[in-house]
């Protein structure tokens, strides 16, 4: 969910705008509140997107009105967020400056360079910075891969020459900093699955990975083939990836995937599906073959499924009963856990840290990306070779970085919206709260009749969701009668014509009521009804 900001001389430059993915109160999206850049858009220079992951443009679709700035972004990226800005109608409206990989943008007073580097999606790169007060390196995701398959290896004599010239801050990935050693090759990947899939003579088999990562659905298409099988791609944002990456020059001379409406010409050992769902997405392709539902295909005994991808943390519970609905048809399952090289990370490993560090050489190092546990420890690491200053930032912190050190000078607006349904609202509103205690405690409804002497005119009306039990729920109403008759009973005549009063008198008595009989204090609506 990156939102970064730098200032210089009063003008601003973003870098990212993206999401994170959530499964709670019917919220699916979550994204940082920009308000606080957004009062002062008319020095916002520009958005600069560092690659095309969901967390680092999935926003971009949903907040780009509020600040309606230029975009600059590789072909790949730039491909991307106009696919997202075509489905909501603003593609029209935006500016989206495709920028040439290695190249440089001058957008005053910042000059930034794109320098290429590797990761898990094509066309990553760290942001040089520069301005009259000096340069920062703006990582992004990283990793150093020596044979990343689908682009160029990092370009070493490039970071060295950016950390001759002086660098005044590193703001660099801390995702894998207790990782030991580094990230680990895409090639090595491409060996094993070609391996595995080889092995397995019998069955449909099912390979569940990460959509972006290009270079991996490359992998599973060659395996497929030197296998004998037919390679299927099979998911939205799958067919979305392979497009974008094919309309950018990648994948070329690699057939076309078959798509899911075809796999009913294949036998299952001429089967090779690649979709999404490995992290056990509710909606995902893998999620709906687990659950028996999807529509064209179907998983049954002697088939397997091989999890290409690791297990993102949250996901845990998700991923082991999607695994467990799997192994219930017959499925093999093959992960991470039980087998070595079926996935490599996009993140840097320590070793590739300090090859970083070498490199740039920076005065301050600031680690962002990753808990404050993961921030921490790259600090302490960037300490211990060399780097004479490092600040762990908080979301909202507003630092000073100068040759002195940095400084942390304020504390922001931040915060964090949701994609309520087709709306962005603010996750902790009125509005969320309201549903959080809902999931938790139920509703109850009261209505009250009152004939035109104030006297009640019927015994009150009580409706309940998640409250009580089905088999309980008439003897629970029945005592809940007793108590707001005993309740008005005991209110006083003069208090019987004042609507508000009694609402709130009635209100209290059944939530109290409620939590006596079960320690819950659900949302209690009363109506009166004169």
């Amino acid at each position: 969910m990156n939102l970064n900001l730098y200032c210089y001389d009063d003008q601003w430059l973003m870098v990212d705008l993206g999401i994170t993915f959530a499964n709670q109160l019917g919220i699916e999206v979550i994204m940082p509140d920009p308000s606080y850049i957004v009062e002062r858009r008319s020095k916002l220079r520009g958005l600069v997107l560092t690659h095309a992951h969901e967390d680092h443009i999935g926003a971009v679709p949903y907040l780009w009105e509020r600040l309606q700035c230029p975009i600059y972004a590789t072909p790949f990226t730039a491909t991307l967020v106009r696919q997202k800005l075509k489905e909501v109608g603003l593609l029209d409206r935006t500016k989206i400056h495709e920028v040439k990989i290695g190249s440089e943008l001058s957008l005053k007073p910042f000059e930034v360079q794109f320098l290429s580097i590797t990761h898990s999606i094509p066309e990553p790169n760290a942001l040089v910075i520069r301005t009259p007060a000096g340069a920062v390196v703006h990582t992004g995701d990283w990793k150093l891969d020596s044979e990343p398959l689908i682009s160029d290896t990092v370009d070493e004599t490039s970071f060295k020459t950016v950390g001759d010239k002086g660098v005044l801050a590193l703001v660099c990935d801390s995702t894998n900093v207790f990782v030991e050693g580094n990230a680990g090759s895409e090639m090595t990947v491409r060996r094993k699955l070609i391996e595995l899939v080889s092995q397995r003579k019998q069955g449909c088999m099912v390979i569940a990975c990460f959509a972006s990562n290009v270079a991996r659905l490359e992998s599973c298409a060659i395996a497929a083939r030197q296998a004998g099988r037919q390679p299927v791609l099979v998911g939205r944002s799958m067919v979305r990836m392979d497009q974008a990456a094919r309309a950018n020059g990648y994948l070329e001379g690699l057939p076309a995937f078959l798509q899911e409406d075809e796999v009913k010409s294949l036998k299952p050992e001429e089967t090779l599906v690649v979709c999404t769902g490995s992290q056990g997405e509710s909606r995902s392709a893998l999620a709906r073959m687990a659950a028996g539902d999807h529509p064209r295909l179907k998983l049954s005994e002697g088939d397997t499924v091989l999890f290409s991808s690791r297990m993102i943390p949250g996901n845990e519970e998700a991923i082991r009963n999607m695994q467990e609905a799997l192994i219930e048809q017959g499925v093999a399952i093959i992960d991470a856990e039980q087998v070595e090289h079926i996935h490599v990370s996009g993140h840097p490993g320590r070793e590739d840290l300090k090859k970083m560090y070498q490199w740039i050489r920076p005065q301050i190092l600031v680690p962002v990306h990753g808990r404050v546990a993961h921030m921490r420890e790259q600090a302490n690491l960037g300490k211990s070779c060399g780097i004479p200053h490092t600040i762990v930032p908080r979301n909202g912190t507003l630092i000073k970085l100068s040759p002195q050190g940095p400084e942390i000078v304020d504390v922001v607006k931040n915060g964090r919206l949701a994609l309520d349904g087709t709306k962005v609202v603010p996750l902790f509103s009125a509005q969320m709260r309201d549903r959080a205690r809902l999931t938790s405690s139920g509703v109850l409804f009261v209505t009250i009749a009152f004939d035109k002497r104030g006297h009640l005119r019927e015994e009150p009306h009580l409706t309940q969701l998640g409250v009580f039990e089905e088999e309980t729920e008439k003897a629970m109403i029945h005592d809940l009668q007793d108590s707001i008759a005993e309740t008005m009973a005991n209110t006083p005549q003069e208090l019987w014509s004042d609507d508000s009063a009694i609402k709130e008198i009635i209100r209290v008595a059944c939530r109290r009521r409620v939590h006596a009989l079960r320690a819950k204090k659900p949302t209690t609506v009363v109506h009166l009804i004169r």
